[in-house]
């Protein structure tokens, strides 16, 4: 990676730049499709796990932060920064990629001090108590500005720098990080505090900034069954900023999405088990990047399953994805699924803009009723690339539901006794339900259905190990048929349509903005292919992205 900084900002300057596409899609369009993916769902014992599109919320602030307790550590700290700094700064900042603002901070338009402070004078603005307020962000890192500091100091030798190198970065709040609490949203763990997990520490090593932790459905969406997306007893609800209380904000990596859509971070990291980076990713408008599972540490992360787990990036480009995913991905001997690949990858790389000629990809006959899927299919024909239209393999996911129960089981526990802090006693899913029975008014206002269904779940070792090869040789037999018939490359998906099968075959996804139905509501283009071909999604991603230009922020945010 050498001179990876410097040739990132060369990236910017030669990247070539296409004219924008628009396409809406009428609502009985959008209405079909979403019927047609969640009668999937029930038929493969997904529907407790999906998006469910809430508009009565039981509670929207939290009962355990506020305003005044996020800022206390840090608002003296921004006494310098002012509402003149933060608005010379905004044409500088907001909307900006990883690498348009390394090319800032290269020409000293900014400090990554101000860089930093711009962030979080922009949080405090806009995120809680008041009538914008999005509680997408649960904790701030209280040493940052001056961590920020450091790296300005830095800048100044001339040795190589990876592209992440001084940019605030936001973690869902299931990833251990220290001088904050990790809570996955649950009172159980409001006073956990740790040391970093692994892919922290990568950040870390990279020069990364961690500026704080964004709010989660609670337990990654794995705990109330029967809740919205975004909801977290210790965040609160988190809202969607295309539509407050109206649009869905999309799970489990809720925070991460909207804080990223929000321009309230340089980039944030989320977690998926099924679906949960694409789809708030997809729900806001930004770029989601589910790797395959291996590539990125899990270690120091609250599991759903140890099985499925992945961490990934949530960013506004493409190539900011690969450089996040650059900067976390690494061998780690502590987890037993990590895999270490031979050579440096290039994801941030600019393709060229051959990258799409000749590529063929998997299309689904019954998406090609959403309009705004075919005008997507249509760029990616003008840019070389090959579209067959496919119909999907029958096969289901049966058990995935409880492979869920099983692996959080053993795995949660786990985490407890060797990531937590000691002064945390709960060991078992058990242990948590009987605490939030305790005063379930406000630990589990949703009540907490998947959790029970986790101690009620008998299943042993030998059953385990059965359910995950049948849904493994079916999550890749619903890839691998096609593509082999028709030797295709990669799979279009939209959204989180098809990430229960991309989790089990342990496939990577990567979802960008591909437009707005005439609701306002966002939607993804979900590129899908083989095991470690991340690059080749994110070359393909970079061109369809760079041709469309269909991410439009949020217009209440600006």
């Amino acid at each position: 990676m050498r001179n990876s900084f410097y040739f990132l900002i060369f990236c910017l300057i030669v990247s070539c730049k296409y004219s924008k596409s628009s396409n809406s899609q009428t609502a009985t369009e959008a209405s079909k499709i979403k019927n047609d993916t969640l009668e999937f769902e029930k038929s493969s014992e997904l529907s407790a796990i999906s998006t469910e599109d809430f508009r009565d919320f039981k509670v929207l602030d939290s009962k355990y932060l506020s305003k005044a307790t996020i800022w206390s550590a840090i608002n003296q700290q921004m006494e310098d920064f002012t509402e003149e700094d933060y608005n010379r700064l905004k044409p500088l900042i907001l909307e900006k990629s990883i690498t348009e603002l390394q090319v800032s901070r290269t020409r000293n338009l900014f400090s990554y001090e101000e860089l930093t402070k711009f962030y979080l004078y922009r949080i405090r603005k806009f995120d809680r108590e008041n009538p914008l307020a999005l509680n997408s962000v649960i904790a701030i890192n209280p040493h940052v500005i001056a961590q920020s500091q450091l790296k300005d100091k830095a800048f100044l030798d001339t040795r190589s720098k990876h592209p992440i190198f001084g940019m605030p970065i936001l973690l869902k709040d299931n990833i251990n990080a220290s001088h904050m609490a990790t809570t996955a949203g649950a009172v159980a763990l409001k006073d956990n505090f740790t040391g970093d997990a692994f892919i922290v520490k990568q950040l870390k090593s990279k020069d990364a900034l961690i500026l704080g932790k964004a709010n989660l459905s609670e337990w990654a969406y794995y705990f109330c069954g029967d809740c919205p997306s975004g909801y977290s007893a210790i965040g609160g609800q988190t809202l969607n900023p295309y539509g407050r209380r109206i649009i869905d904000t999309g799970g489990s990596s809720s925070g991460s999405g909207v804080s990223v859509a929000a321009n309230f971070c340089a980039a944030a990291i989320g977690s998926e088990t099924a679906g949960s980076i694409l789809s708030p990713a997809s729900q806001n408008s930004v770029v989601g990047l589910k790797p395959t599972v291996g590539l990125v540490s899990r270690t120091g992360i609250v599991p759903i399953s140890s099985t499925l787990d992945t961490a990934g990036p949530i960013t506004k480009s493409v190539r900011d994805a690969g450089i996040v995913l650059d900067a976390i991905s690494s061998f780690d001997t502590l987890d037993t699924k990590s895999v270490g690949l031979d050579k440096w990858q290039g994801y941030f790389t600019q393709p060229p803009l051959s990258a799409l000629k000749g590529k063929r990809f998997g299309a689904p006959i019954r998406l090609l009723k959403d309009s705004l899927y075919k005008q997507a299919i249509k760029v990616l024909r003008e840019q070389g690339a090959e579209i067959v239209e496919i119909e999907e393999e029958k096969l289901g996911l049966p058990n995935f539901i409880r492979l869920l129960n099983i692996d959080m089981k053993k795995d949660l526990p786990a985490y407890l006794s060797n990531y937590a802090d000691s002064a945390i006693t709960l060991r078992t899913v058990n242990d948590v339900i009987l605490f939030n029975l305790k005063d379930s008014v406000n630990t589990m206002p949703y009540g907490q259905k998947l959790f029970e269904g986790i101690t009620n779940d008998k299943g042993d070792d030998v059953f385990l190990a059965r359910i995950k090869d049948t849904l493994q040789t079916n999550g890749k037999a619903y890839f691998s048929v096609p593509m082999r018939t028709f030797n295709l490359d990669g799979f279009l998906s939209i959204n989180n349509y098809h990430a229960a099968f991309a989790a089990v075959a342990e496939y990577p996804a990567l979802t960008v903005p591909m437009g707005y139905d005439e609701s306002g509501v966002p939607k993804g283009l979900t590129f899908i292919a083989e095991p470690f071909q991340e690059k080749l999604l994110i070359d393909c991603a970079i061109l369809y992205e760079e041709a469309t230009k269909e991410r439009v922020a949020p217009k209440d945010y600006n």
